[in-house]
């Protein structure tokens, strides 16, 4: 038998499996964290390190740039030098860049920390997504492992808030940083047993990278993202944020027309043809510029309106955090695989988006049980449904060669769409309180006014994605993209990086089910 010739066992394979997605998961649990806790402690890091206000907004915009930046260059970069290399490159920048931001005693080796930070943060997350892409073909399998990593992205800001609050009052701000260091270096040992090498043909026959369309795409992600996190501050109008924005613009449209000419493109341009991709990274801006609306004026309403402290708020949001959870670890899973992906993508969206109508309702000196509780938890439900959904619909019908790059694109819209989203919000709220009256030290009817237009506008988002995912996505009931095939299963020969095996019609994969 292959048992015995000294193959795994199918069991021990699986398990394997399994392991391999806790593994990627506490890898972007420390990415996803480093987006919340940070926020609790900067103002104790401000008094620390002597930041002006206006400096100590780079703490957050160093990590950024480099992360939303970086994306799609380190999505493709797995495709091509193997994502388990690429996937521990990632992982051992973040956790360096982690120790040297616990050590720092200056705001430059803060600052400069930091976006090493995020440039390992835009190398894991890619990588780490297209290995689940890889590594769960079925779709049952599929649907479970990216109902976990639904969680771990979404439901892992609040954990943050959480944590970050219960280190920076006892320990300090440097171990906001410092608690990855334990993380980064168990993951890192446990990388060689658990990942496949993951190299793939493209990459061996073709042995080229497209270095012109790499430095393109991304000094125009820099720029884009420099732009939008700058306009709050100096205005839409100003111009800074409209030289930027046209520098950005005309880098990508060099960058489109050097991908058609390059033999081995960065982004070969046909992966846009894929109508489930596009739309469902369309759907991603959206639904993710909702969620970030949630959190931040969530948090907001909470601290300003109801007079929450930082603990407070972040226990809170744990209601929608534990529902999500207890959803996305196996529920979920199950109820797309009786109902398909895009109904429950539909319905989970149109959830999200009456929870933040909710909230937009939200009166001053109002009762968490009356009108905060039940949008957290309807929130949390959609929330469950939505992100499994749609991470589902934007990789079918994708090769696996190309898994890197589609879980890049899927990472930008992440961030793009947060970035976007929450400083278009943010001007919103802040014209609609000023139009209420608020001044100087802003009544709190008048920021709550802004909040609510803030809620709303986030919850216009995310019915849209839901009504573009209802008209354009073309998905069967296993989520596979219709008329298509479905992405290369890898070998199952287990560590080693053994060859994948040519593509497969999706139909002749139904039949073997069968």
């Amino acid at each position: 038998t292959l048992e015995s010739k000294g193959a795994p066992a199918p069991g021990r394979d699986d398990r394997k499996r399994w392991l391999a997605l806790l593994l990627v998961c506490a890898a972007q649990l420390m990415i996803v964290l480093d987006g919340t806790i940070v926020n609790v402690a900067l103002p104790v890091i401000q008094s620390s390190l002597g930041f002006s206000e206006v400096s100590l907004s780079w703490v957050v915009n160093a990590y950024l740039l480099t992360f939303g930046g970086f994306l799609l260059l380190g999505g493709r970069a797995g495709d091509l030098f193997g994502r388990r290399r690429v996937f521990m490159v990632g992982l051992a920048l973040f956790t360096l860049a982690s120790l040297f931001c616990g050590l720092a005693g200056s705001q430059t080796l803060l600052i400069a920390a930091r976006a090493v930070q995020g440039l390992g943060g835009a190398i894991i997350a890619p990588a780490a997504l297209s290995i689940i892409i890889t590594t769960f073909t079925e779709p049952a399998d599929r649907a479970r492992a990216m109902g976990i990593w639904g969680f771990v992205v979404s439901g892992g800001g609040t954990i943050g808030v959480l944590l970050g609050g219960v280190l920076v009052g006892t320990l300090g701000w440097p171990w906001i940083f410092l608690v990855n260091l334990p993380i980064g270096i168990v993951a890192l040992a446990l990388c060689r047993p658990l990942l496949d090498a993951g190299r793939t043909e493209s990459a061996d026959a073709d042995g080229g990278f497209d270095l012109a369309g790499a430095l393109l795409v991304t000094a125009s992600l820099v720029a884009a993202v420099y732009a939008i996190v700058g306009a709050n501050t100096i205005g839409w109008a100003s111009a800074q944020t409209v030289v930027l924005l046209a520098v950005a613009a005309s880098l990508m449209g060099l960058f489109v027309a050097v991908e058609t000419r390059t033999r081995v493109p960065l982004v070969p341009l046909g992966i846009f043809r894929s109508r489930n991709l596009t739309v469902s990274n369309v759907v991603m801006v959206l639904t993710v510029a909702g969620v970030f609306g949630w959190f931040f004026f969530g948090a907001l309403y909470l601290q300003r309106v109801l007079g929450y402290g930082s603990l407070q708020t972040g226990l809170a949001f744990l209601p929608a955090t534990l529902v999500l959870g207890a959803l996305s670890y196996s529920a979920a899973a199950k109820v797309v695989n009786r109902f398909g992906v895009k109904p429950m993508l539909v319905v989970g969206m149109s959830l999200m988006a009456l929870s933040l109508a909710l909230f937009a309702r939200a009166p001053v000196g109002g009762s968490f049980v009356l009108d905060v509780l039940p949008g957290m938890l309807l929130l949390g439900f959609g929330a469950s449904f939505a992100f499994l959904t749609v991470i589902l619909a934007s990789v079918s019908g994708v090769p696996e060669r190309d898994a890197g790059l589609a879980s890049g694109l899927v990472n930008t819209a992440q961030q793009l769409g947060g970035a976007l989203g929450l400083a278009v919000l943010a001007s919103v709220a802040a014209s609609r309180t000023e139009g209420l009256g608020g001044t100087g030290s802003e009544s709190v009817a008048a920021l709550n006014g802004g909040y609510h237009a803030a809620f709303l506008l986030s919850a216009i988002f995310v019915a849209l994605a839901a009504v573009l995912a209802a008209a354009l996505l073309r998905l069967d009931r296993d989520g596979k993209e219709v008329g298509g095939k479905m992405p290369t299963p890898p070998s199952v020969a287990g560590a080693g990086g053994a060859r994948p095996t040519p593509e497969i019609p999706a139909d002749t994969l139904a039949d073997d089910r069968k």
